[in-house]
């Protein structure tokens, strides 16, 4: 099998990684400091995406609102505890390694592109020995965020040039693709923030096992 794509790149969270456990760590110690509920773990996913901002800014709405918060304080709380623990829960989704694997075998250049702070991406792959494997990784920070086009082009740039696919788990992942006139593929499986089918993607798998044979088909 052959795919039509020189450089296939990733979303991380919820796309490539599940971090829904780490991240529901985070968010619950920061809502602790101010003395707000824990939000249930299966309630967390429902709430990322977009990036810490807009995860907190939904946790906040779901425990009283934001009247009298300092938001941006707080938000600084959750990152640094966040950074600080990235990775006790954190692994790939299932069949992430083999299709990893499969695509270099195929010879694509692996990448990512994530609203996560640059720095913090860069440590979650360092901490689980995956920074070798992509050519690229490319955090929040340096362009503006998905679903702005930028980062997908940079991604592209950085890897030599060549037919890009991007894999992505929400519409942040599906408009930024497009506005970059990039194909993409939605993961069932991950953050979604709307009906798989419905985010706009060429695409939708429900395992990694079946992402080589969708890209093949694009």
């Amino acid at each position: 099998m052959t795919i039509p794509f020189d450089i296939v790149g990733f979303d991380l969270d919820g796309t490539l990684l599940d971090t829904s456990r780490d991240l529901g760590v985070a968010l619950n110690h920061a809502l602790g400091t101010i003395g707000r509920p824990a939000v249930p773990y299966e309630q967390v996913r429902s709430l990322i995406g977009g990036g810490s901002g807009l995860m907190l800014h939904r946790a906040l709405a779901l425990t009283g609102g934001e009247e009298g918060i300092d938001f941006e304080a707080l938000r600084l709380v959750l990152v640094q505890y966040y950074g600080a623990n990235i990775a006790h829960h954190t692994a790939l989704f299932p069949g992430g390694a083999e299709m990893l694997n499969q695509l270099e075998a195929l010879g694509a250049k692996l990448a990512v592109v994530t609203n996560k702070p640059h720095h913090l991406a860069v440590r979650l792959f360092d901490e689980l020995g995956l920074s070798h494997r992509f050519a690229a990784i490319i955090g929040g920070g340096t362009y503006p965020l998905k679903p702005a086009p930028d980062a997908l082009h940079a991604m592209v740039e950085q890897c030599g040039g060549g037919r890009a696919a991007f894999v992505g788990d929400t519409t942040f992942d599906t408009r930024a693709a497009k506005a970059a006139d990039m194909p993409c593929v939605a993961v069932s499986f991950g953050f979604i923030d709307a009906p798989a089918h419905q985010l706009g993607a060429d695409a939708v798998i429900d395992h990694f096992d079946e992402l080589v044979p969708a890209l093949a088909r694009l």
